[in-house]
């Protein structure tokens, strides 16, 4: 079963017994004091609100072997794990928070360094940041300084909410949350990571002389940070969350073109519909077109993929790591 129906079946339990679903407080926070601390942060949509509450969750985790060590909920959940929690449990309806939105409802409060990307790695304990792109052990919790401030006395939260929210003590936060993170991350190098690092380092100097790197998607979640939009904005270009993000994004400022790189170890390829939706981008931001490669590690995981599915898009390049010196055009 997936984790949907047992929590749907477990809320069905709940209210036939006639049992409260969801608890008035989590580790004595109540959602009307979240409610309350988010309005001050201006963070207070019913989505972020009912977000902050699953994150004071204190039962077991849902992931198993964090619970087989007693981890909590509050410890990390994903987004599907919030999203239930959320949808099912608290809004007692038969469907989680649409995945998609969590944009909306995750992204603005880990942009103040409310939640915190952390990781369930192989010793079965949360980790900060996000290593692994897509990947299912990526998870989420309440900071610390802000969940003091949700369990804070009556007489002092809201001070400290305002504190909290001044914009030299907010950097200082967030630097030190982005240095935690690169930790985890220097100790990974995921097969996907090792696959763009070598598309870029490898195939575009070889094959793309002119063009330079102007942005890489090698992360998850807040995948363009203010950093990379202004890398993106100084070469006339801009990404948005309803665009086809690429693994690699080039320019040549000469001849004003653009080339994508696709790193597949799993899925992505540059197929029709990747290939449209990058050329309607080039257009949008006035370049004179767009080029496209799909990269592989190895032959063998090309033919996994392509044998099936032979959805590369005509006019575009092929290349795999264990023959780097062919670069192939795709004509059908």
């Amino acid at each position: 079963m997936s984790i949907e129906d047992v929590v749907i079946a477990r809320r069905i339990a709940a209210q036939e017994a006639g049992e409260q679903v969801v608890p008035d407080s989590y580790q004595g926070v109540t959602k009307q004091r979240v409610r309350y601390v988010l309005t001050v942060i201006d963070r207070a949509t019913d989505n972020m609100v009912d977000v902050v509450y699953s994150l004071l969750c204190d039962e077991l985790s849902w992931y198993t072997r964090a619970a087989r060590q007693e981890l909590r909920f509050c410890d990390g959940a994903s987004v599907a794990h919030i999203g239930t929690h959320v949808g099912i449990l608290q809004r007692e309806r038969n469907i989680k928070l649409d995945r998609e939105g969590r944009d909306y409802w995750l992204k603005p409060l880990w942009e103040v360094g409310a939640v915190l990307k952390v990781y369930l790695d192989s010793s079965s304990a949360f980790s900060p940041g996000h290593p692994v792109a897509k990947s299912s052990n990526s998870a989420y919790s309440l900071s610390d300084d802000f969940k003091a401030i949700l369990q804070a006395p009556e007489v002092e939260w809201r001070a400290l909410a305002e504190t909290w929210m001044q914009a030299d003590v907010q950097r200082e936060r967030l630097a030190l949350q982005a240095a935690q993170a690169q930790e985890t991350a220097a100790t990974i190098e995921t097969p996907h990571s090792r696959l763009i690092r070598l598309s870029r380092d490898v195939y575009a100097p070889r094959f793309l002389v002119g063009y330079e790197v102007v942005y890489v998607d090698d992360g998850d979640g807040d995948r363009i940070t203010d950093a990379e939009t202004e890398t993106l904005a100084a070469a006339g270009l801009e990404l948005t969350i309803d665009d086809a993000m690429p693994d690699v994004l080039l320019l040549n400022r000469e001849t004003n073109h653009l080339w994508v790189i696709e790193a597949v170890t799993s899925d992505g390829e540059v197929d029709i519909h990747k290939k449209q939706s990058l050329e309607a981008f080039a257009v949008r931001n006035g370049k004179v077109g767009v080029g496209f490669t799909t990269t592989y590690l190895t032959w063998k995981k090309t033919a996994e993929r392509q044998s099936a599915l032979k959805n590369l898009a005509n006019d575009t390049y092929l290349w795999i790591q264990e023959d780097p010196s062919r670069n192939m055009c795709i004509k059908q």
